[in-house]
């Protein structure tokens, strides 16, 4: 008798993770406005770190971290989307990405839980988002009486190329 592979996850094809994975989100906060970026490029979630300032780079860059022996580049999310800073005292979480190689720390003001999106459900970001924030962004999904901005993580690192 042949294993069926829709029911033996070993015998699947190498690849066939993406359907389900794709809409597959972690969720943060930054400044009251729940956010989320795909869990496929997420490589690990910190709670507060130790940053070390980098001089001369951009304003959005907080500094650097060392995460298990490799220096990770911290971008602050507030400062990268217009927002005003965080209050004095409060640390950040950083959800740890990859982007060509490099490790960069997205700094949140919380990290929240992995959801399951449908694809099919995402909408168009919608004329009132702030310009800020719509070139940041891939679009919106309706979570009850919030709205969750789908962040385009290439886009955020793109001035650190």
């Amino acid at each position: 008798m042949q294993a069926n592979p829709s029911t033996h996850p070993e015998a699947r094809p190498a690849g066939a993770v993406g359907s389900d994975a794709a809409g597959m989100m972690l969720t943060l906060t930054v400044a009251g406005q729940l956010c989320g970026v795909p869990v496929l490029s997420v490589r690990d979630v910190l709670g507060v770190q130790a940053i070390t300032r980098i001089p001369l780079a951009p304003r959005e860059v907080a500094g650097s971290l060392n995460l298990r022996g490799r220096i990770v580049t911290a971008v602050e999310l507030r400062s990268r989307l217009g927002l005003p800073p965080r209050e004095a005292g409060k640390g950040a979480m950083s959800v740890v990405v990859e982007m060509g190689g490099e490790l960069y720390s997205l700094l949140a003001d919380q990290v929240g839980e992995v959801l399951s999106l449908n694809v099919g459900d995402r909408s168009p970001n919608p004329p009132t988002l702030d310009p800020s924030w719509r070139e940041f962004s891939l679009g919106v999904h309706r979570q009850g009486d919030r709205l969750l901005v789908l962040l385009d993580v290439e886009r955020l690192l793109e001035f650190a190329a």
